[in-house]
């Protein structure tokens, strides 16, 4: 199982983009999934986050501005950044666990990060 993040990119203050990650493997279901993001030097933190359920988290600073929804046909979920501030420029991870087959407890899995850069 592979989860693969892509959408990363420049953008001026107050622009938008839009992040996407899709699981890869046989026989899988997202439990839950969740958007990270880390600046150099510090720890990563939980930007936004879905349950299987529908229930969402956000972190304070974002709340407003990102949306995180997700297609489980597609596998894939994706963070809608609107109203972007040079304080959102990091490396955004996708964050997912996975039911395997029929598994009963969903691994972890992590994608590769995505610059994200807010700046004039």
């Amino acid at each position: 199982v592979q989860l693969q993040a892509s959408g990363g990119g420049l953008v001026q203050p107050g622009g938008s983009l839009r992040l996407s990650c899709t699981a890869s493997g046989d026989d899988i279901s997202i439990n839950g999934a969740g958007w990270y993001r880390q600046v150099p030097g510090g720890q990563r933190e939980l930007v936004a986050s879905e349950r299987r359920n529908g229930i969402v988290y956000y972190e304070e600073s974002v709340k407003g501005r990102f949306t995180i929804s997700r297609d489980d046909g597609q596998n894939t979920f994706y963070l809608q950044m609107n109203n972007l501030k040079p304080e959102d420029t990091a490396v955004y991870y996708c964050h997912a666990d996975i039911f395997i087959g029929r598994s009963s407890y969903p691994p972890d899995f992590w994608g590769q990060g995505t610059q994200v850069t807010v700046s004039s």
